[in-house]
């Protein structure tokens, strides 16, 4: 299993991996072109740029209004972030036959739902792509294409979350190596050799399995 990321304690005694209750976090236009595509103007059969945004705004909604009824931060937000991720696989991850793009919207949805910057992010993020390999192999889904949608869905999240590419990218791949390895053997191996692959220009440097 991967080695948990390691995070300094604050001077004030405050829990760093306490993640912070949403907050109002508007996306710009030139954002939202990164996060993901965008429906065709005048189309009226939705697309996937339709469904990957009503995705991300579901998810969003989920998670901002569990942490908001709950007033309280930290395992209980993780809490609701396994909650929603778990509807959300089962209610079907794939985006019009795209497993890769719902992962995606999953992963933008949650980070912009929470609210978390940095060290309490990186968390979030990697809790999330967890439970997404977890409950995405229990289904018998397909994991290679999900582990591409969570990688690339923290590239893209990386600058709302005030980390780099790489940062971002590690903590999705840790997130997903544990999830498979909580999952199987045989899951484990097709998520390791998954995220060998260069994914959105970014290349993960995975820690060498543990041999039992």
């Amino acid at each position: 299993m991967a080695p948990a990321l390691l995070f300094s304690t604050p001077e004030d005694g405050s829990d760093p991996e306490a993640v912070e209750p949403a907050k109002e976090n508007p996306m710009s236009e030139s954002r939202k072109n990164e996060m993901g595509p965008r429906p065709e103007a005048g189309s009226s059969v939705p697309g996937a740029g339709d469904v990957f945004a009503t995705t991300v705004k579901s998810v969003s909604d989920g998670i901002a209004l569990a942490t908001k009824e709950t007033g309280k931060a930290g395992p209980l937000a993780l809490e609701a972030v396994t909650t929603v991720v778990q509807t959300s696989v089962r209610g079907g991850l794939g985006i019009g036959g795209n497993p890769t793009l719902g992962a995606k919207a999953i992963i933008v949805g949650v980070l912009h739902g929470i609210g978390a910057r940095e060290a309490a992010g990186l968390k979030a993020l990697s809790h999330t792509s967890r439970a997404v390999i977890r409950i995405t192999a229990q289904l018998g889904g397909d994991l290679s294409a999900s582990v591409k949608g969570l990688i690339l869905g923290a590239i893209a999240s990386a600058r709302d979350l005030g980390v780099d590419r790489a940062q971002a990218a590690t903590s999705a791949a840790q997130g997903a190596l544990e999830g498979a390895d909580e999952a199987g053997s045989d899951a484990a191996e097709v998520v390791r050799k998954a995220l060998k692959e260069d994914i959105g220009g970014v290349k993960v440097v995975l820690p060498e399995p543990i041999r039992k």
